[in-house]
């Protein structure tokens, strides 16, 4: 089957919850939750880095990223397409050449060095640039990406990622207001279905989970005090 040819969102979002529950990117503990960055609790943890690994896979799922942001942006949208530091700089690179674009990457922060550049590569006022990265959590780090693109004087309306947890709701609505389109394959709701289609987790895991995808504050509130 051409990626190409899949028209079907949900197809794609089963697909891809499935090859990253084939590639253990996916990883479920409430028993012993992970750490976010944001220092809080979490019974999941998604590592997308982990996907360069596997050649057939990240071919596909950047197959489908180029499908997903034409079908929805459109074929001649983009001029120009940037990654974010750090994972989202091999992705970018293979959804370039799929498009056949030029491509940059956005640093975190400025050099401290040299030049001082936040943006490595050429990129020049009025281009059109797509933003990608593995994975989008509630949004900021896409906020921040942005503004240091559009510093530069190129315009940046859109951003894809592998991965959108899916949990947060305003998520859409904050990128929106700065106005910027979020594209992405699948999300948490999208591994859990797939997840217990396949028995790949006990129904306790599971449950847990699910537990957690529905209302995360709570979950997170209740975990930090029995830590």
């Amino acid at each position: 089957m051409s990626a190409h040819s899949l028209n079907d969102t949900q197809q794609i979002a089963e697909l891809t919850a499935a090859m990253l529950l084939e590639t253990q990117a996916i990883h479920f503990r409430p028993d012993k939750p992970f750490t976010l960055a944001s220092g809080l609790p979490s019974p999941t943890y998604i590592d997308c880095r982990k996907l360069i690994s596997f050649p057939r896979v990240r071919s596909t799922l950047m197959d489908f990223l180029v499908t997903t942001v034409t079908r929805n942006a459109g074929f001649e949208a983009f001029d120009i397409v940037a990654g974010g530091e750090t994972a989202g700089i091999p992705f970018a690179a293979l959804v370039a050449e799929r498009m056949a674009l030029p491509m940059c990457y956005v640093r975190k922060q400025p050099k401290g060095y040299g030049r001082g550049s936040q943006i490595e590569g050429e990129l020049t006022s009025g281009q059109r640039t797509l933003l990608i990265e593995d994975l989008t959590t509630d949004g900021g780090s896409k906020l921040s990406f942005v503004s240091a693109i559009r510093k530069t004087g190129a315009l940046c309306q859109h951003t894809a990622v592998i991965f959108n947890y899916g949990i947060f709701p305003d998520v859409k609505k904050n990128l929106a207001e700065q106005d910027i389109s979020l594209h992405y394959l699948c999300t948490w709701w999208d591994v859990l279905s797939v997840a217990k289609n396949h028995n790949n987790f006990s129904p306790d895991i599971l449950d847990e989970v699910e537990d957690f995808l529905n209302e995360p504050r709570r979950w997170q509130q209740r975990h930090q005090q029995q830590t």
